[in-house]
């Protein structure tokens, strides 16, 4: 018998994992989705799977007794649904990040750990097909400075606009990068953040409030440093060349998400998938592009996890997670208050 699956949020990330969830298909049984806006359950059941749709989770929990559920809504309403989820022992994976509020976060954290739930959150930039080659280089090359960007537009999502229900971009969208980085070169230290805004007008984008861009400085606790910036200030694609930049004493790493892994200065061979470049500076290196669809790899292994019992493939569950929230929350403390933040994690 295949695993029960439903949705709860049938908005675009939703529709992220709707793709996925037909891909495979032959793992799993849809049971239902959930969403406030009744015709955008309708639309996914029509797409897949024919089962019921409902603006009430609670009544579909009762009614589909699913063995998982992906949790795709904004992450100002989080923490009642994994509560609910919780109580009644329902594996779950969530988009990041995890919540807005650091308390929040960690009393779903311990509760899902308590009930012996597997969980997983959509860092699906850790399922990349060259993101093992970004770590082992980080390994074999002590890094000294990291410079990460990320630099976009405005989300069309309303909800987005406002820092209260979104957390602002370095929490909400540069997430990915910071958890990357995290990842690649260790635990944070300390962080110092300043932000700005006005560039973008409240007539451009109605309701608007949150940051345009920041900057925040990080010291890691093995002594490397960063820098990461981010905006939402770009109008078009020749802005900014968004990358994350990771310097060794003799080479360096450029990871740009989803797209391409570059290694400068190692003295080797690729590895498969690898192409060897002589650029006309005279730097050479290897280039790794992206051969996988991270996300379905991310959503596959979670729902794997739960089929066979073994989360040991996870690469990012809740615990983890957290960790990248009390991050990028320290960043934003600092930017509100101005002063350097001890990241503490709970």
């Amino acid at each position: 018998m295949k695993n029960r699956v439903a949705l709860i949020g049938c908005g675009g990330i939703g529709d992220y994992h709707l793709g996925h969830f037909i891909a495979l298909g032959d793992r799993i049984q849809l049971v239902g989705f959930c969403d406030l806006i009744l015709s955008r359950a309708e639309d996914f059941s029509r797409r897949s799977s024919g089962c019921p749709a409902y603006t009430d989770y609670v009544k579909m929990l009762d009614e589909t007794n699913p063995d998982m559920v992906f949790i795709a809504v904004p992450p100002a309403v989080r923490g009642e649904i994994e509560f609910e989820l919780i109580r009644r022992k329902i594996h779950f994976h969530i988009q990041k990040p995890v919540a807005l509020n650091r308390d929040l976060a960690i009393r779903v954290r311990d509760a899902a750990e308590a009930a012996g739930l597997i969980t997983a959150c959509g860092f699906q930039c850790r399922y990349s097909s060259f993101i093992e080659k970004g770590r082992r280089f980080c390994a074999e090359n002590p890094i000294v400075f990291v410079d990460c960007t990320r630099i976009g537009g405005v989300p069309p999502q309303p909800w987005w606009r406002t820092k209260s229900t979104s957390g602002g971009q370095l929490l909400e969208q540069t997430t990915h990068q910071v958890d990357l980085v995290r990842w690649f070169v260790g635990e944070p230290d300390t962080v110092f953040s300043f932000n700005t805004q006005g560039f973008i007008t409240g007539d451009e984008c109605p309701g608007y409030d949150t940051d345009d861009a920041s900057v925040t400085v990080v010291k890691f606790k093995n002594g490397a440093l960063a820098t990461i910036g981010t905006g939402c200030y770009e109008t078009d694609r020749h802005s900014f060349d968004s990358k994350v930049v990771f310097s060794a004493r003799d080479c360096r790493a450029e990871l740009k998400i989803l797209n391409s892994l570059t290694v400068f200065g190692k003295k080797e061979t690729a590895e498969e998938g690898g192409e060897a470049f002589s650029a006309p500076d005279g730097s050479t290196g290897v280039v790794y592009r992206e051969k996988t669809d991270a996300g379905l790899e991310s959503d596959r292994t979670f729902i794997e996890a739960v089929i066979t019992g073994d989360p040991s493939a996870i690469r990012s569950d809740y615990r983890d997670a957290v960790k990248t929230l009390e991050f990028t929350l320290a960043c934003n403390e600092a930017m509100e208050t101005g002063l350097p933040v001890k990241v503490i994690y709970g």
